[in-house]
């Protein structure tokens, strides 16, 4: 059995200006804005591999639940074949949709 086809979908971004005036106080580099020029609804499709066009630290950070759902497999607490993650910049963090694609 061949992996199910996973959508990708940006569903919210976001920039806590609150933590980095807290917490990047007397650092050379100080975060602004959200992370990625990604844009709220834009999607990438994927059957276990890194899509082109999703960062690098994004997919590092979804890539165990894009593996669950390309296989058949649910997450307790979400709807059959979806998950909701993001990625683990605490300053700017992009909220993606994992979706199973049936085919």
């Amino acid at each position: 059995m061949s992996p199910s086809t996973v959508r990708i979908t940006v569903v919210k971004k976001t920039f806590h200006e609150d933590l980095v005036e807290l917490y990047t106080d007397g650092c050379s580099f100080k975060p602004s804005g959200c992370c990625h020029d990604l844009e709220i609804g834009q999607s990438f499709e994927t059957t276990g591999h890194a899509p082109e066009g999703l960062p690098d630290w994004a997919w590092c950070d979804m890539q165990k639940y894009v593996m669950v759902l390309a296989r058949g497999g649910n997450f307790l607490g979400c709807k059959p074949g979806v998950f909701v993650t993001c990625c683990t910049d605490g300053f700017r963090p992009v909220f993606y949709k994992l979706e199973r694609v049936d085919e």
